[in-house]
Order: structure tokens, then sequence, then C-alpha cells
């Protein structure tokens, strides 16, 4: 019996990306029934690209730097508009692939401005295979998360300084849920823990309110999945609630929400000034310090508790 064609899908990139992606990547599996789903990854995201139940396997893969495998039939780019990350598929020799054009038309435009949810749903409507931007939400996988249920995380890092807002500004939102009752838990990668620690020393939070740094990415899930409310900047976590239907709010600066923010769904809360500046800057944004920690206390009050926002998912809102 011969082996199914494959399908091979690059996504090398951070957790947030990766989630933006999960529609086009279940379109992919289910344009092509036939064929054995191949996504190429950093190792970290495996357990969460699985959970997708569109993918059969899982190659390690980093950002813009070749992987072996042996020539996909079918090869889609959903890393970004090459030509970098074209020539990595390339040179894998694939069947067909289906990318952005970076030297214009026959291929798909990049859009700019575009949302990245519908940048890779376009690019697959665009070459024949009906995909829907709704298809985000994930199943959260088994076992305890070992933080109290219906706690307030505190997700305080980010991928640049640019898009971190004032540690003191998050203690005081982490002080005010402590004072209303509420089990706070602050979360973030090993290189947060300090970070993390600085937060919950100003809001006068236990050292047990401390995640960051001892979960990977399944107890993470489970931590947001359990949670009663999620508040964070422009990075994974926020993705992470918007999958696993947990209440959010999400504080933007440099990037708008218009790109990234999550679906207009009602218990997500999304918090932007206006304006954009650079996403990669060495210091907090201009946009992202005129939200003050009144603005957040007010957005979580207006946030449904997370059985009503499960109802929600369940009536089809999202």
């Amino acid at each position: 019996m011969s082996a199914p064609p494959v399908a091979l899908s690059l996504r090398a990139l951070g957790l947030g990306d990766l989630l933006t992606a999960v529609p086009a990547l279940r379109a992919i599996a289910a344009g092509h029934p036939r064929h054995r789903h191949v996504v190429a990854c950093p190792h970290a995201l495996r357990p969460l690209v699985l959970l997708t139940g569109a993918v059969d396997e899982v190659v390690e893969a980093q950002p813009l730097r070749p992987f072996r495998h042996a020539p996909p039939d079918l090869a889609f780019n959903l890393h970004g508009r090459g030509p970098e990350s074209h020539a990595v598929l390339r040179s894998l020799r694939p069947g067909r692939l289906i990318a952005f054009g970076c030297g214009g038309p026959p291929a798909p435009a990049w859009r700019e401005e575009e949302h990245e949810i519908d940048r890779w749903c376009r690019l697959l409507r665009e070459n024949g295979i009906a995909a829907d931007r709704t298809l985000l939400h994930l199943d959260c996988p088994e076992g305890d998360a070992g933080t109290p249920a219906n706690a307030t995380v505190i997700h305080p890092g980010a991928a640049s300084m640019a898009r971190r807002w004032p540690a003191e500004r998050f203690a005081a939102v982490a002080r005010n849920e402590l004072a209303a009752g509420r089990a706070v838990v602050i979360t973030g990668s090993p290189d947060e823990r300090q970070l993390a620690d600085t937060v919950a020393d100003l809001a006068g939070a236990p050292p047990s309110a401390v995640a960051a740094g001892r979960t990977d990415l399944l107890r993470l899930m489970r931590i947001v999945a359990t949670a009663g409310r999620v508040v964070c900047g422009d990075t994974g976590v926020a993705h992470l609630a918007t999958a696993l239907r947990t209440p959010s709010v999400v504080i933007f600066g440099p990037v708008s929400p218009g790109k990234w923010g999550p679906p207009p769904r009602p218990w997500h809360e999304v918090l932007w000034a206006g304006s954009t500046g650079d996403p990669h800057a060495d210091e907090p944004d201009a946009g992202l310090l005129q939200i003050e920690v009144e603005q957040v206390v007010r957005a979580l009050q207006r946030l449904p508790s997370l059985a009503e926002a499960r109802s929600f998912a369940a009536h089809g809102a999202g």
C-alpha cells in the first residue's frame, strides 16, 4: 500500500502566531483529507499543534532556517510573505507551493493591514480551499492546573518592551483583584520570572501566586482554561484566552487590535489608545502608556463570568 500524499505547512513562529493560524490549519486538513498533514514549527509548540485535531505530524523548524523533510506534494507557506520563507520551502522541492506573492501576480497579494487570522484564510480561499476564520477553539488538555479555579491570570510579559504595560500597573490591577476576594495567578516564561516576582511583590500577592517559569505549555493552557479572567498585553496568552474561551482584557499598544486582536465576542475586552508605533522598540509604546489602571479595572468589571462565556459559546456566540 502506497504512503499517503503529504501536505506540509510552515509556521515556525511563536505561540500567538500559531494560534492565529489554527483556522487555516483546519482548512488545509479538511480540504485535503487524503493527505498526511505535517506542520513545521518550534518543538515547544508540538502539544498545541496536535490539539487542533488537524495535524498528523510535527517537525522541528525555527524561523527562516532550513529543515529536513522529504519532498511534500503540497507546501503551504503560513509563515510570511517571502522571499526567505519561500526559499525554505522551495528547498524541499514540493510538488506545489501555495504562498503569497513576493514578486507580483499571479500569487495572492499580501495586505499589510489585514488581520492575521484572515490573512491565512484568504490565502487558502484564493487557492480554492474553503476556510472559516471562526474555527479558533481548542479543547483544554486533561490534567490539574495546580492553581485556584476562577482565578485572575495576570500575564505582564511580552515579546518586546514596546508591548509591555508597566509592572506597577499590572500590580495595581492584581491588588484590586485580591481586594475583591479573587485569587491571582501571575504567569510568564522562565525569562519573565523576575518580572512576575516584581508584580507579586508590588501587589502583596503570596509567592505561591507566581506560576511564571514553572509551567510547560499544556499546564499554561490548563491555568488559562480554568481561570475566571485573563489580563495581558498583545501576546500569546491573549490568543490562548481566545482559543479556550476564557474572558479576557487585552491591552494593546503599538499594534492595532484590528491586526492581532481577539474576535468580537462579549467575553473579550480590548483596550487601545488608537495610535500605532514600533512594535520592537526598547521602551513601552506611548499609546500603551495612555491606558490607565482604572480602565483595566472597569473592563474587568464588564466581563461575564467564565460560566457565562462558555454558555454564550455553546449558543453560537463564538
